[in-house]
């Protein structure tokens, strides 16, 4: 793996700490029954704004994209660098574990042959032998007018099949609309919308491209995407946590 990638052992313990104190069969049945789960209070205040506030400075990034230019709706965000923010690496490798069981089962139920190792550091071998050795964790900035179109965070033949996002900004404070929204296309049958309300701090678990769902003739798979409605007022930053890197 990289060495850049490589996240220190203090660093994912503290993360791995934190992450624990949630709920996780009651999240996994949430990401069952409807495609997202809410990871309530996941950040404080104070880390938000100091996330947020490394928009600005370059040297935290690998690359800077403007919505519009390419057609992925109006805003702006940046891709981490490695070696990412000991927060965010830390919060990646914590995160990745307990998301691979139910993305594995997800895959027993879809027919899909891919499993999952049981760390983020082994699956990230897998995409850097496959080629794909860019991070992809983002920093999102909107203004009002802003919006991301439904899209799937696919960078290269291995994708993991659930990432995180994590509000930065206060909703009725910092910024007013630009709600998170999630699509699901289920076979012949209209598509499904998910509006998921967040607060500062809160954090989104979803699908990124398929899910199963039980039917009468068992499981048939449905696809989703995701996206943000138009910022009314304010500045709203997010960060992603997408765990398999780039092309």
């Amino acid at each position: 793996m990289n060495a850049h990638a490589k996240v220190a052992a203090s660093v994912v313990e503290a993360a791995e700490t934190r992450v624990a104190a949630y709920d996780w069969p009651a999240l996994a049945a949430e990401l069952d029954g409807f495609g997202c789960a809410v990871i309530e209070k996941l950040l404080s205040p104070q880390e938000c704004r100091r996330i947020a506030g490394l928009y600005p400075h370059e040297q935290h990034f690998r690359s800077h994209i403007h919505m519009a230019r390419h057609g992925f709706g109006k805003g702006e965000y940046r891709y981490f660098r490695y070696p990412l923010p000991d927060l965010l690496g830390g919060l990646r490798s914590a995160l990745y574990p307990r998301l691979a069981g139910v993305a594995n089962q997800w895959n027993e139920r879809m027919g899909q042959a891919m499993r999952y190792p049981a760390t983020h550091a082994e699956f990230l071998e897998q995409c850097h032998a496959a080629g794909q050795t860019r991070p992809t964790p983002l920093l999102l900035q909107y203004v009002p007018g802003d919006f991301n179109c439904l899209h799937q965070d696919l960078y290269g033949d291995l994708a993991f099949p659930l990432q995180v996002a994590i509000l930065l900004s206060e909703p009725g404070e910092d910024f007013t609309g630009g709600e998170f929204t999630l699509t699901e296309q289920r076979p012949r049958m209209q598509s499904r919308v998910e509006v998921v309300p967040l607060r500062q701090g809160d954090a989104v678990a979803f699908a990124v491209h398929n899910r199963p769902v039980q039917g009468t003739k068992g499981n048939y798979r449905v696809n989703l995407r995701h996206g943000v409605s138009r910022l009314r007022s304010g500045m709203r930053h997010t960060v992603g946590i997408i765990f398999h890197d780039a092309k």
